[in-house]
């Protein structure tokens, strides 16, 4: 018996992503994948139980390899990484994230808010808080029966971050001076960044990792300022790399002083 909460695969996508079961309305079950940004619907009837899934354990284990990757020499330089402002539909994913910009020190706002509200409400907090990034995420998908993969209207979300980036860069024309992430499971990637945003989710209509767009947004805030950041390096630290997001080549936001 499937009930609210239940964490499920769906047989009829050979079980390959685990979601948790939000509500159930007769045989139909609304689901949020527990680490991909991602919204379905499914008969229960396709729906098998899993195990609950460690999300703690996977996000530590991506913090510990970011952080690898981090090569700040302390004893001689101060560093000032960049600011972030982190726009999210799903407040879970948004806890998460602040804890990666926590582990990573970078210096983040979070705010949650849902997709359809972000473009109003975004140059607010971009006045309030002047994040050198800012990130516009949450929950997306390609509705595949409709066939044109280029046809915003056939996104459940991408129309609403192009609506939020069109309103970021009215703030921050530049693209050197607001870095902009934006996107989610399966978004469209040409459109988003016409739109203006340095790095955008999906190339190839791929899911994303919940993490990913704070593994980018920590990547460019600890990029030394004026350099251009190792692009295909930094993709690669995402899950699934230039096939879940891409973007343009972009000078880091991080100042470093001397002595410290």
């Amino acid at each position: 018996m499937i009930g609210v909460g239940d964490i499920v695969s769906r047989n009829s996508y050979n079980n390959d992503i685990v979601f948790e079961v939000l509500s159930i309305n007769g045989n139909k079950a609304i689901l949020k994948g527990v680490d991909f940004r991602l919204y379905a619907d499914s008969d229960i009837d396709d729906l098998v139980k899993e195990e609950k899934v460690n999300s703690d354990g996977d996000d530590r284990k991506i913090i510990e390899d970011n952080q690898k990757n981090l090569n700040l020499d302390r004893d001689e330089y101060f560093y000032l990484p960049g600011v972030v402002l982190h726009i999210d539909s799903d407040d879970d994913y948004l806890k998460r994230c602040m804890r990666f910009y926590d582990s990573m020190k970078v210096k983040a706002f979070g705010v949650n808010i849902e997709e359809e509200d972000i473009a109003e409400k975004l140059p607010g907090y971009l006045e309030k808080y002047k994040p050198d990034i800012v990130v516009i995420t949450g929950h997306d998908a390609y509705i595949k029966k409709k066939e044109d993969v280029m046809n915003v209207d056939n996104y459940q979300n991408t129309k609403n971050f192009i609506d939020a980036v069109l309103e970021a860069r009215k703030y921050e024309h530049s693209q050197d001076k607001l870095i902009i992430i934006a996107g989610a499971c399966q978004s469209n990637y040409e459109e988003l960044i016409k739109a203006g945003a340095n790095f955008a989710s999906s190339p190839k209509r791929v899911n994303i990792h919940a993490l990913d767009p704070a593994i980018i947004a920590s990547s460019v805030a600890l990029s030394e300022k004026n350099k251009n950041i190792d692009l295909i390096n930094m993709l690669a630290k995402t899950k699934y790399g230039s096939d879940g997001i891409g973007g343009i080549i972009t000078s880091g936001v991080m100042y470093v002083g001397f002595p410290r």
